[in-house]
């Protein structure tokens, strides 16, 4: 009988946030893989715990899955940690998971700490729909695809940032949306010196930009695009066009309508309505 692959959520700053489940994961687990052994190990020793560990990063991940899947057909209890917050979100894990249910081993979750959702609740923007972008691409045409997204985005998203690029990210996102867009920046979440930022995009480009030797990981959570609001005097004089040009007025506002958002009982009665 296969074993069971536990993913489990370490703290993301403060071990105190360590749940008495996680704590009894740790303990009760046969190895641990871990994205940091050392870090991992001070977790363990935290909670008083010495159980077996591998390391499992994004440099070694595919090297390791043999091992892994060896402790799992040996029936064992393997837990699976990274650095901080939940594994496979920005961190290794997924190809544990697509390995462990190959084997039919149990793949089950131990929730805890997470970056993502703690600056998305801290933030106060809307989270009943958000994206979730991790690391921005550095460069190329990725970059410039996720850039475009991010500005023309109408929920919020949230990304990480590191300290040495946070004020170049946010930069290039602003040159493909409104400076006025609302954000925070949370760095060093749970610990001892966490900051919530909160402002517009472009105010946020000239604090940071003047600061040096900033330390700590930042999530940064950007409220979503306000929705344009259709300007009728313009779709007005589209659908005027197209009836000069020969078309239909009835056909004229269908089509300015659809392309414009404007309301089509609006522009009728703006446009056919003086010809009736």
């Amino acid at each position: 009988m296969t074993g069971t692959l536990i993913l489990c959520a370490t703290p993301i700053g403060n071990l105190e946030d360590l749940s008495e489940r996680a704590t009894y994961t740790l303990r009760n687990a046969d190895v641990i893989f871990a994205e940091d052994t050392r870090r991992t190990g001070l977790l363990l020793k935290h909670i008083g715990a010495s159980v077996p560990m591998k390391s499992f990063h994004a440099h070694n991940e595919q090297s390791r899955l043999a091992g892994l899947v060896a402790h799992l057909e040996a029936g064992n209890t393997v837990v699976l940690v990274s650095d901080a917050g939940m594994p496979t979100l920005s961190d290794p894990g997924m190809a544990a998971v697509e390995a462990a249910a190959d084997v039919g081993a149990t793949v089950t979750v131990v929730p805890g700490p997470s970056a993502v959702t703690s600056a998305l609740a801290v933030s106060g923007f809307d989270g009943d729909r958000f994206v979730f972008e991790g690391f921005l691409p550095r460069k190329g045409r990725g970059r410039t695809e996720v850039l475009q997204s991010i500005g023309s985005a109408r929920t919020t998203v949230v990304f990480f940032a590191s300290p040495k690029r946070v004020v170049k990210d946010l930069t290039h996102i602003s040159g493909h949306c409104n400076g006025t867009r609302r954000v925070v920046l949370a760095r060093e979440l749970t610990k001892l010196h966490e900051e919530i930022w909160r402002g517009t995009l472009a105010d946020a480009i000239e604090h940071w930009g003047q600061q040096e030797n900033i330390r700590g990981e930042f999530t940064v959570v950007l409220d979503g695009a306000a929705e344009a609001v259709p300007d009728m005097e313009r779709a007005k004089d589209a659908a005027e066009d197209l009836i000069s040009q020969g078309s239909t007025a009835s056909d004229a506002v269908r089509v300015v309508a659809s392309a414009t958002g404007v309301s089509r009982r609006q522009l009728y009665d703006l446009v056919i309505r003086p010809h009736e």
